[in-house]
């Protein structure tokens, strides 16, 4: 192990220091919350055993910690991009981590347990990381190469060869990458992606390209007006024109980073918002609405960052053209002109946003009528009668028609007079200097091409905002998602949160111990109560049948006690700790629910994802092999076979069709796989036929540390 990377190296001990300091050192601003350690023995099986007590140190925090890996052979890559972020490095006195600020290729930025920056070679730390896989081949690889009669500095270089070839698909977990939690400021996260400075240099790279190109269109006015033209004006015009075309490069290139990272975040929040979206409220709006928000995310990207860089664009060629103006014939007058077409164009902008906003609205609820009408297609065929049935649908499609039309009409108009008219206008500016005896033919050229410059960037004002409007339009369905991402949640007590992770960890066979006092729930607040003063003891070992009717408030107590919702009155504890303690994610971490089968899901992805997405992903190998052992105990095992990639095989509606009993029995191993002490199944068994039902009942009662069953009666 190289000497430098020990020195560098924070001690298992002292891994909640290294992370809040790694934090605070990037700019992270986590929270003020005192990390206990890590248990020793959670890393006695090496860095993947730590993945949970790091994302859940990371969420005491208000952060998020990323465990990714890398193959042998891309180490390097992985080292000098993944910043900020702590790397596993095994030393004879234990495990340590290195805490990297920042990496470049041939430079690493390092915080050391003296909470200073230091500078560390990339190569070194390839080595350290790269130790654990090495040594147990480096006896068969020195015996290798000693019969090769490998001898002197080459010795060094066959070794390493041969380790690579050996290992260069061998995977590497021990890796985390730090960043801005989902609830942190939006802006946090686009500081951190470093996209400020991204649009700085988009800017810049514009207001360059267009004084250039104003300088070479002067070089050209000067020489064609003056009546000569030497060799050295052509050559800086030549030169002139490719700075123009290499600027252009940049700026195409720095716009499709910037297009990418913003993107990426804006995608990331929406997702993160979607998965958190309150159900009851999605039940409300419809699914229609749902589908219209969905469409409508998809062009929120597009839009603002279209429309935002074409108005970016459009100020500095605003800005360029009044300079131009200015120094024109005609000047203040001209200039005044400009500014006053500027303001008519804006205000015809506001007049089609204001059109747009309400042809979106009709256009939306013709989206939400047609897919309530489609999910309820059955339902109306029986009740409605045949002559009623396309009652309405005219006038919806009227008002969207006429709406369309005044729409359309202000776009062409805005659109068409904000160039041409400013170009009209701009020639009866520069009438007088035409006439006039001191006008020199530059200065008459220079006002002609500010004309045209103003127009150009007319037009792309108007486009620009009308893209803008566009996206404020949409943001106006969006922004649900987006506030239930940011929305506040419960971390609960880091001591609780972080003491569940050995429990998980260990293996631990007991369950907890989930008690329900007096309680209360109703889904208004002047509704009828659904549950009234229920009371509920689950123990380790405890298997409980709960039968009742249908609307008898079965499942809503089991939303309750695995934490989806929240009662109105009385007491839910986990090992005698309400959830304000434990936390939120690890309330639904250690109490495992499967509802009923029109709420759960087969996402688009392979079999494996959907088995342990209610753990980390990408999962190791022995939690793949673990699904699999699953699936077979609960008789999915013939299903697998028959897969030609088997847990990677994709499933879903674009992927392999899976039946409903064995939709079902994923349910069931999906739960089983969260390793929870307290799992909750919810009329789980319904579709299975008596000898399957057996089989799960079986592997459950095995797997289960302790279980509640709902079922009809």
């Amino acid at each position: 192990m190289n000497e430098r990377v020990a020195n560098l190296a924070w001690p298992l001990a002292r891994l909640n220091e290294a992370m809040e300091s790694l934090a605070r050192q990037t700019h992270l601003l986590p929270r003020a919350v005192e990390i206990p350690p890590p248990a020793e023995r959670l890393a006695r099986s090496g860095p993947d055993m730590l993945s949970s007590w790091m994302g859940r140190a990371a969420d005491a925090l208000g952060i998020e910690a990323e465990q990714v890996e890398a193959t042998y052979d891309r180490v390097e890559e992985l080292v000098s991009r993944a910043a900020p972020a702590l790397f596993y490095v095994p030393l004879d006195n234990g495990p340590h981590y290195v805490a990297v600020v920042a990496g470049r290729r041939n430079s690493l930025r390092v915080l050391g347990p003296d909470s200073r920056l230091h500078k560390l070679a990339p190569a070194d730390l390839c080595e350290a990381v790269r130790e654990a896989l090495e040594t147990p081949h480096l006896a068969e690889v020195e015996a290798l190469v000693d019969r090769a009669g490998i001898r002197g500095r080459h010795r060094a270089v066959a070794a390493a060869g041969v380790l690579r070839q050996r290992l260069a698909h061998a995977r590497l977990l021990g890796c985390w990458l730090l960043r801005p939690g989902s609830e942190a400021p939006i802006m946090r996260h686009v500081r951190q992606a470093k996209i400020p400075g991204q649009f700085g240099g988009l800017i810049g790279s514009h207001a360059a390209q267009h004084v250039l190109w104003i300088l070479s269109w002067w070089l050209l006015g000067v020489g064609a007006l003056s009546g000569r033209f030497d060799k050295g004006w052509l050559y800086a015009w030549a030169l002139i024109l490719m700075a123009v075309v290499l600027i252009r490069a940049y700026g195409l290139w720095a716009q499709g980073r910037l297009a990418i990272g913003f993107g990426a975040i804006l995608k990331q929040r929406l997702l993160h918002g979607a998965l958190r979206f309150d159900t009851d409220s999605a039940r409300r709006t419809g699914s229609g609405q749902l589908l219209g928000r969905v469409i409508e995310s998809e062009a929120v990207e597009m839009l603002a960052l279209g429309g935002g860089l074409l108005g970016v664009m459009a100020v500095v060629e605003v800005a360029a053209a009044i300079w131009v103006l200015a120094i024109g014939p005609g000047r203040g007058l001209i200039v005044a002109l400009y500014c006053i077409w500027l303001l008519v164009v804006l205000g015809g902008s506001v007049q089609f946003y204001r059109r747009r906003r309400r042809w979106t609205d009709a256009r939306l609820s013709l989206t939400h009528d047609l897919v309530e009408r489609m999910t309820g297609h059955r339902t109306r065929l029986v009740q409605e009668l045949e002559e009623h049935i396309h009652d309405g649908e005219d006038t919806l499609l009227e008002r969207y028609y006429e709406l369309s039309r005044h729409m359309d009409r202000t776009a062409v108009v805005l659109r068409a007079t904000a160039e041409r008219g400013w170009l009209v206008l701009g020639l009866c500016g520069l009438g007088p200097a035409f006439v006039s005896a001191g006008v020199t033919p530059a200065s008459l050229a220079v006002g002609l091409g500010g004309v045209l410059l103003g127009a150009a960037a007319l037009r792309k004002v108007a486009d620009g905002l009308a893209q803008l409007f566009d996206s404020a339009i949409v943001w106006r369905r969006v922004a649900p998602l987006y506030r239930a991402a940011v929305a506040p949640e419960n971390h609960g007590s880091p001591e609780h949160t972080l003491a569940s992770t050995s429990i998980v960890t260990e293996g631990r066979t007991d369950g907890a111990a989930l008690e329900a006092r007096d309680v209360t729930f109703r889904y208004r607040p002047a509704g009828e109560a659904v549950l009234k003063k229920c009371d509920l003891d689950l123990r380790s070992g405890d298997r409980v049948l709960l039968e009742g009717p249908s609307g008898g408030g079965k499942s809503t107590l089991a939303a309750v006690l695995a934490g989806q919702r929240r009662s109105e009155s009385g007491l839910v504890l986990l090992d005698g700790l309400d959830r304000n303690t434990i936390g939120e994610r690890n309330w639904r971490r250690r109490v495992a629910l499967a509802p009923q089968f029109q709420d759960n899901h087969i996402l688009t992805g392979t079999l494996g994802f959907n088995l342990l997405m209610g753990g980390d992903w990408p999962a190791e190998e022995s939690r793949l092999l673990e699904a699999q052992e699953i699936c077979r105990e609960l008789g999915l095992g013939p299903t697998i076979e028959r897969m030609p990639s088997g847990l990677r095989q994709a499933v879903g509606e674009t992927g392999w069709q899976l039946s409903h009993g064995e939709k079902s029995r994923v349910y069931l191993a999906r739960a089983l796989l969260q390793r929870a002490e307290v799992v909750v199944l919810d009329e789980s068994f319904a579709a299975l036929d008596p000898h399957t039902l057996r089989t799960c009942l079986d592997c459950v009662h095995r797997r289960a540390r302790a279980l509640l069953v709902i079922a009809h009666p």
